[in-house]
């Protein structure tokens, strides 16, 4: 069942970066984020409830918090700098970078977690991945008003490297909660740093100013998170890291796709074998 889940989790991640995208035109990406956490914990909670899993709070001991509020924290660092990454560059470049994570997370699984089963397969896989996406950054799609030079190559690559931390602390946090509750109680975090950063940084006052469509576009990419989110930990609790991590990422495929009809983002014969690369790695990695 954690493959079916991961599946789940895969196809609704591909829609979060398209929606996203199309929702920040009107509002910086700090504003945004905090606007969909905020969807993405009511629905997290609606799931709590649903499960009845909310009386089993009082029985959480300290280290699953701790591990719970550390994957939250780098949940919120990761997607802080992903979104701001989505609204300065290609959406096919920014997911191609972000999806290098899977390669830590797979490092991080063998060394903390000692999954090591097919070792020299899953190398390949990080190989083929790694291919991929250096094949991937180096063309310029033909998009007007996303063309910023390299400026959201950073934060691509912090996010990144966020996302591979909040996989290993979340495993972790994950072990003896439901992971319905996990996911609302990871949530509250991310939502309150979220918040933080818009007031620190004073673009609340952007928030009067919103179109109602790039609210709707947000508020349904916040939706498409929390499935993705549901799915995923579920999935995390069942299976094993370095087999959910993978077949999340195969998300990469949609977002691409989506990127190309959408945006008229071109894709040409150099960044598809870059693409192929990336979902052979990912696949050889799962079987």
């Amino acid at each position: 069942m954690w493959i079916a889940f991961a599946f789940g989790s895969a196809f609704f991640a591909g829609l979060v970066a398209i929606l996203a995208k199309a929702g920040m035109h009107s509002i910086p990406s700090t504003v945004a984020t905090a606007l969909r956490t905020v969807v993405v914990l009511l629905l997290a909670w609606a799931m709590v409830l649903v499960v009845g899993s909310e009386h089993t709070l009082a029985s959480l001991d300290a280290r699953t918090l701790v591990f719970l509020a550390l994957s939250g924290l780098a949940t919120g660092a990761s997607w802080l700098c992903y979104f701001r990454a989505l609204q300065l560059g290609p959406v096919s470049q920014v997911v191609a970078v972000d999806k290098t994570s899977i390669i830590l997370t797979v490092v991080m699984a063998m060394v903390v977690f000692g999954e090591t089963a097919n070792l020299l397969v899953r190398l390949l896989g990080i190989l083929g991945i790694g291919l991929g996406t250096f094949l991937m950054l180096h063309w310029r799609p033909g998009v007007r008003g996303t063309d910023s030079g390299n400026a959201w190559l950073p934060f691509a690559a912090l996010s990144a490297i966020f996302a591979a931390l909040t996989t290993v602390f979340a495993k972790v946090g994950i072990t003896s909660v439901e992971s319905n509750l996990g996911t609302a109680l990871r949530t509250i975090v991310v939502l309150v740093m979220a918040w933080v950063m818009v007031f620190v940084t004073g673009e609340q006052r952007h928030l009067s100013r919103i179109a109602r469509r790039d609210l709707l576009l947000l508020g349904l990419s916040g939706v498409a998170t929390g499935a993705s989110w549901l799915c995923y930990y579920k999935a995390l609790q069942m299976g094993p890291v370095s087999g959910v991590v993978p077949i999340d990422k195969l998300s990469i495929a949609i977002t691409v796709g989506l990127s190309a009809l959408l945006f008229k983002e071109r894709v040409p014969g150099r960044s598809l074998a870059g693409l192929a690369l990336i979902i052979a790695g990912t696949l050889a990695m799962v079987f």
